[in-house]
């Protein structure tokens, strides 16, 4: 999981989720965590997600699924995917570092291979059908080494300090700069060029995958956000919209997305990318 300036403005805007009808309402999916879990007298695997990523996506008007990770196989994937309206890879433990042909720094995490495996084939399958998709966090970094690009293994070595990542489970916050021609840019409805983000992450994006353009950076020129070129929807950010409860602009652009991809998907001849 990983006085006022006229150019920057919080990502804080409440916004209202549009009216559905429970035959139009999408059905976004959540990749979950798989890790060690105690509750009672209980101290198993378990797969889970923090109640944020879903309160989210129930409040922007979406009905929120959990994919737990689970064998990646097409057959598998196709199956979830033919169910889903949009998909939204969420943050956790850090990316295998062999996914992009590199030897694990030292304080990067214990790769969790099966999570990364059903993410990456979800991501690969959500492209290819042009399902509107969310990446959170880990989400975007995974779909940058999905797409064949490269991270930044502890920005710390890079940047000189853990600005990024304090630890203890407590979000920072950063200034980041928006480019004004992208979609991000319309979603968070932002006159200003500015705004600021929670975050907790100590890697970030290096060279960038096949297909993604960068649309959002800090001072410092770290990474924070990215789309995918052609994808009627495919935004993914650094940072962590969930920890906002105001604001559900993200969210409420995901599930937007995704209703008109449900629509698409239920008229005949019509483009799903329309």
């Amino acid at each position: 999981m990983n006085g006022s300036d006229p150019d920057r403005a919080p990502v804080t805007a409440p916004v209202s989720a549009p009216a559905s009808t429970p035959t139009s309402t999408p059905l976004i999916g959540l990749t979950t965590y798989l890790e060690q879990a105690t509750t009672g007298v209980w101290d198993v695997s378990a797969a889970f997600l923090p109640e944020v990523y879903f309160d989210a996506v129930i409040r922007a008007g979406g009905i929120a699924v959990l994919l737990p990770p689970q064998p990646a196989n097409p057959e598998t994937v196709g199956r979830v995917l033919d169910a889903l309206d949009g998909l939204i890879v969420t943050g956790g433990k850090d990316v295998d570092p062999a996914r992009y042909g590199q030897a694990a720094h030292p304080l990067t995490d214990q790769p969790r291979r099966d999570r990364d495996a059903w993410e990456d084939e979800l991501l690969r399958a959500a492209i290819e059908r042009d399902l509107p998709f969310l990446g959170i966090c880990r989400g975007a970094q995974l779909l940058n080494v999905s797409l064949g690009g490269t991270l930044h293994q502890h920005l710390p070595d890079l940047l000189g300090h853990t600005g990024h990542q304090a630890g203890g489970g407590v979000f920072g916050v950063v200034d980041v700069v928006v480019a004004p021609d992208s979609r991000l840019h319309d979603l968070l409805e932002a006159p200003q060029s500015t705004v600021t983000v929670p975050v907790y992450h100590h890697q970030s994006i290096d060279r960038l995958g096949a297909g993604l353009s960068v649309t959002a950076v800090t001072g410092e020129g770290v990474v924070q956000a990215v789309e995918l070129a052609g994808a009627g929807f495919g935004v993914a950010v650094q940072w962590h919209p969930e920890q906002d409860p105001d604001d559900l602009r993200l969210f409420a652009g995901l599930v937007d997305a995704a209703r008109g991809y449900r629509a698409a998907r239920s008229t005949p001849n019509r483009r799903i990318s329309e």
